[in-house]
C-alpha cells in the first residue's frame, strides 16, 4: 500500500538534497517521478528544485489554485508514476495535502513529501499542519543549532543578525535570512531585545 510521508526539519537540514537523492534512485531503477516544488521558491529559478550541495532537478511548481491530484493522475495514466515528491511542502494548502493522499490512497503512488514544520515565529504552517495529521510516516530530518543540540527552529534575521519578530509567514530566502536553532537558543533570540 502506497504512504503519505513527511520529511520535515529546520533550515539548512538537507531536505532537498534527501528529496533529489530519492528522485535519483527512482530514476536509476527506471522508473518515473514526478516533482512540485512551491512557485513561490525561486532560488535557482521558477519550477526548480535546488540543493545548497550544487544540484537541482526541474519540478511542476505549485501554487494555491494548483491541482496537484489532477496533474499527477494525469501523468500517472498513460505510464505509471513510482512516486510523487513534493519540496516546500508547508506552502501546500491542506486542499492540496488531501490530495496527496488521495494520490497514495486512490492510485497506489507513494508521495514524498519535504518542508518545514514551523515558520520564524515557531508557528505550524496550514500545509504541514495538514501533513502532520494526516501522514502515514513523519521523518525529521536533523539539523545541528549552534550550541551542538538539534536544530529545530527557525529565526528569521535581518541584515544584522537580529531577530525579525514581526512579517509574513511566507519568506524565501537561505543563510543570510533564516538561522536553524534549538528550541532554547531560538526561544532566547527571538524574546530578548539583544540578541546573542
Amino acid at each position: 500500500m502506497a504512504k503519505l510521508y513527511f520529511y520535515y526539519a529546520s533550515m539548512n537540514a538537507g531536505k532537498s538534497t534527501t528529496l533529489l537523492q530519492a528522485d535519483f534512485n527512482y530514476r536509476e531503477r527506471g522508473m518515473r517521478t514526478l516533482l512540485f516544488t512551491a512557485a513561490i521558491h525561486n532560488r535557482s529559478g521558477h519550477g526548480v528544485i535546488d540543493s545548497r550541495l550544487g544540484i537541482e532537478a526541474e519540478a511542476t511548481p505549485f501554487d494555491e489554485a494548483t491541482d496537484l491530484f489532477a496533474i499527477a493522475a494525469a501523468q500517472h495514466a498513460p505510464v505509471p508514476l513510482a512516486c510523487v515528491l513534493v519540496d516546500e511542502a508547508q506552502f501546500l494548502s491542506p486542499g492540496q495535502v488531501r490530495q496527496l493522499a488521495r494520490l497514495a490512497d486512490e492510485l497506489g503512488i507513494p508521495v514524498l513529501a519535504y518542508g518545514l514544520r514551523t515558520d520564524f515565529q515557531g508557528r505550524l504552517f496550514p500545509g504541514s499542519a495538514e501533513l502532520l495529521a494526516l501522514a502515514d510516516s513523519l521523518v525529521e530530518i536533523k539539523s545541528v543549532c549552534e550550541c551542538g543540540r538539534k536544530a529545530t527552529m527557525n529565526l528569521r534575521v535581518d541584515a544584522e543578525g537580529r531577530a525579525v519578530r514581526e512579517g509574513a509567514q511566507r519568506e524565501v530566502g537561505g543563510n543570510e535570512r533564516y538561522v536553524a536553532l534549538c528550541r532554547k537558543h531560538f526561544m532566547l533570540r527571538s524574546s530578548t531585545a539583544e540578541d546573542c
